[in-house]
């Protein structure tokens, strides 16, 4: 309880015994549990091991470059430039490598044709005015690249502007020592490619990594963790009457470990940025797997994926309803129950419809499934609609069974509601039928009647009814106040299916979107 007068605090310690601790826990070293941390941070994405033992393939090729000394008669020291070039162009897919690769190849090459043109101009000036012609130009070429890599346009060559920069500068001062600057580039230039055709080759040819691949799998997932975390708060929402609910400070706190859904739809709304960082990295990939022509619309998950998180907006404002202060006496919540199910069921079924098709690659027209969406949408708008008076007065609903299971609110629920508003009619005439002389007085309220207020007063907002206020001495106008705010508890209902049916209409765009994917990327056509 939260402490109010007259209760009683009972404080109930629920840490987990000693002898039931995982056993795995118990005296565990920091260094036994960094390892599991590792392997199990490896389990998740077993690409992660194969990426790096690639880039171990990879440097220890190069390397050998050094280590033989055949090749390094040829090369000399300059082949060092092909281990760095290895560190810096492999990346996780294969379309980032390609992506780094030509930054790292155009920057070099410009680098060298500036850096052979300025020690030119430089020796042609005499060797006194040489270094000051040199120095000069590395103050511009810092400048300029530094400023140019700022612009919005220019800002996916960022790294070829800073290539420029650092090869521009070696180059150029390692030739002034050197006395010949032609030799001195085209040493650098050699050993560049070496190191860029070996990255190239090891990233395609040994268990490639896909960016497109992890793009269309990616948009997949988001698809099933938007239904399943819709249908996660609204089996929530109308399964929890409220007789668990934390205070609210410990509420922003809380992590919500009981479901696992919304966090992928959490991450769902933060994955714009990854989403266009993978498909810039697909747009440098060639032709393969299921993805075999050329200028593939990658693109166009980007904007699906758009799409599909103004739907989770949606399904993340229901979660904060979920968790509100003010929260809908639950006899209330289960009078809609079976409209607002439907409809989650429906929607979430549309979902899961879309991502099937994307990830088989087929495109089918999801007519028959959005007309289901829009008719449970209709009715449950109707039933709001026609018993709009329960959400504006002080209307009692009868009791509805106890705190139901989440997992399966539909199957265990037994009110209806119609029979639940045909009780609430028929409570209404009987109480405006006037009293007659015969009557008896009633001396108390049933056992029911009593437990019935005990739990509007414990899970609903506000937490004490009006009726109780009617008997003292409180004057009209703190009983209309404290009406309104029982009908702002109530409302908040209304909040909640306003935003379900808002996500309903964020559907259509949906669909449309997906079909324009569809068209353009050539999914196969299953009517």
């Amino acid at each position: 309880m939260n402490g109010k007068k007259g209760s009683i605090v009972i404080k109930i310690d629920d840490r987990p015994e000693t002898g039931k601790k995982d056993s795995g826990d118990v005296g565990e070293s920091p260094a036994k549990k960094w390892i599991r941390d590792v392997w199990q941070f490896a389990k998740e994405d077993m690409n992660r091991i194969t990426f790096s033992l690639k880039v171990g393939l990879a440097v220890l090729l190069v390397s050998l470059l050094i280590l033989i000394r055949a090749p390094y008669e040829v090369f000399g020291t300059s082949i060092i430039w092909s281990i760095l070039t290895v560190a810096i162009m492999f990346e996780y897919t294969v379309g980032a490598t390609f992506n780094r690769g030509f930054n790292r190849a155009l920057g070099s090459l410009l680098a060298g044709i500036f850096a052979i043109t300025m020690m030119q101009v430089a020796m042609a000036c005499g060797q006194i005015a040489e270094p000051y012609i040199i120095a000069l130009s590395i103050f511009f070429v810092g400048a300029i690249t530094s400023f140019m890599k700022l612009y919005p346009s220019l800002v996916p060559y960022e790294y070829g502007f800073r290539v420029i920069l650092f090869t521009y500068c070696l180059i150029i001062i390692s030739g002034y020592r050197m006395g010949n600057p032609i030799r001195t580039a085209m040493d650098r230039m050699y050993s560049i490619a070496i190191g860029g055709i070996v990255t190239v080759l090891v990233n395609s040819l040994v268990f490639p990594i896909w960016a497109g691949e992890q793009l269309h799998l990616e948009l997949v997932g988001s698809f099933n963790a938007v239904a399943d975390s819709l249908e996660e708060c609204v089996k929530k929402y109308l399964a929890d009457d409220g007789s668990s609910h934390p205070e609210f400070s410990k509420t922003v706190m809380d992590d919500f470990a009981d479901e696992p859904a919304f966090h992928k739809c959490r991450a769902t709304l933060n994955s714009s940025a990854k989403f266009e960082a993978v498909a810039n990295s697909a747009k440098w990939e060639p032709p393969h797997g299921r993805f075999r022509h050329f200028f593939y619309p990658w693109s166009e998950y980007v904007k699906v994926g758009a799409v599909l998180r103004h739907c989770a907006y949606e399904v993340m404002a229901l979660h904060g309803c979920l968790h509100s202060e003010i929260q809908a006496p639950y006899n209330l919540r289960c009078a809609f129950q079976p409209e607002i199910l439907d409809a989650t069921n429906q929607a979430a079924e549309l979902l899961r419809s879309l991502g099937k098709d994307i990830n088989n690659m087929k495109r089918s027209l999801q007519t028959n499934l959005l007309k289901r969406v829009h008719s449970s949408t209709e009715r449950l708008q109707r039933s709001i609609d026609m018993h709009s008076y329960l959400l504006t007065s002080s209307h009692e609903i009868q009791d509805c069974p106890p705190k139901l299971p989440i997992s399966q609110p539909s199957n265990t629920v037994t009110c209806t509601s119609k029979d639940s508003l045909s009780q609430v009619e028929k409570s209404e005439s009987n109480n405006e039928k006037p009293n007659s002389a015969d009557t008896k007085p009633v001396q108390g309220d049933s056992y029911h009647e009593t437990m019935r207020k005990q739990q509007r007063r414990l899970y609903s907002w506000p937490s004490r009814e009006v009726d109780d206020y009617e008997d003292g001495d409180v004057d009209t106008e703190m009983l209309q106040k404290m009406r309104t705010f029982e009908s702002t508890a109530a409302l908040s209902l209304a909040t909640f299916t306003s935003l379900l049916i808002e996500f309903v209409a964020r559907l259509d765009h949906l669909v449309d979107a997906t079909d324009l994917l569809a068209k353009m990327a050539k999914f196969k056509e299953d009517y």
